[in-house]
């Protein structure tokens, strides 16, 4: 799964600890998610999206082999 994380991230002023402290996860899940190591949850992938005002698909899109 791909996603613009960083790039919402960036355009925001965030970084990873102070979206990590809005949704509950700690930085390194942040820094997973952004690195395509880490597939979030759907209720997780929820709390990203409404923290940005987008939906879900507009930061998470599904790869070719997903």
């Amino acid at each position: 799964m791909k996603n613009r994380l960083k790039v919402c991230r960036a355009e925001q002023n965030l970084s990873q600890a102070e979206l990590a402290d809005r949704i509950g996860v700690s930085r390194q899940t942040i820094n997973s998610i952004e690195a395509n190591r880490y597939v979030p949850s759907t209720v997780l992938s929820l709390k990203i999206a409404r923290v940005f005002d987008q939906p879900v698909e507009a930061i998470f899109q599904l790869d070719e082999t997903d």
